[in-house]
């Protein structure tokens, strides 16, 4: 996963700095949960990780959201580009179950209270999240392969 991650942002990077800036937090994000995936077993000492990594999840999903597909309808708009808002409208609800998860793992381990009754279930609740973040990489990849660079081209 981390390395399609670099992939990506090298095949998008310099495209777009709000892009650029997202994949990275992508990136981070991902490392952040290959460490924890790795850990196995897990202590009260392991909180302030997980926490971060609520963090991040909640972050990365809100600029998603919030910043880049917004950016991407804009463009799809500006460029009349009829196939890329239907993308757009066939994807986000794909999207949208993705980020249920993210926020279902956030409620789950966003305290510390939280993480130390949960500490048994966060190796299942890691591998579920990591499936459900390759699956929204994929959709989100797609997002700006086929709308951001497609007008990135046709502004150049």
């Amino acid at each position: 996963m981390l390395e399609s991650c670099k992939t990506a942002q090298e095949r998008w990077g310099g495209v777009h700095e709000i892009i650029d800036r997202w994949l990275e937090q992508r990136r981070q994000m991902i490392e952040s949960l290959v460490f924890l995936r790795e850990r196995g077993e897990f202590t009260p000492t392991d909180t302030p990780k997980i926490l971060t990594l609520c963090e991040m999840l909640v972050d990365y999903v809100s600029t998603g959201h919030f910043t880049i597909y917004e950016q991407l309808a804009i463009e799809a708009k500006e460029f009349h580009d009829d196939g890329a808002i239907v993308l757009l409208g066939e994807l986000l609800p794909e999207i949208d179950n993705t980020t249920e998860v993210v926020i279902e793992f956030n409620d789950k381990y966003d305290t510390k209270e939280h993480c130390n009754t949960q500490l048994e279930a966060l190796p299942f609740s890691l591998q579920a999240l990591t499936v459900v973040l390759a699956e929204r990489f994929q959709y989100e990849d797609k997002l700006i392969r086929e709308l951001h660079e497609a007008h990135s081209e046709k502004s150049a």
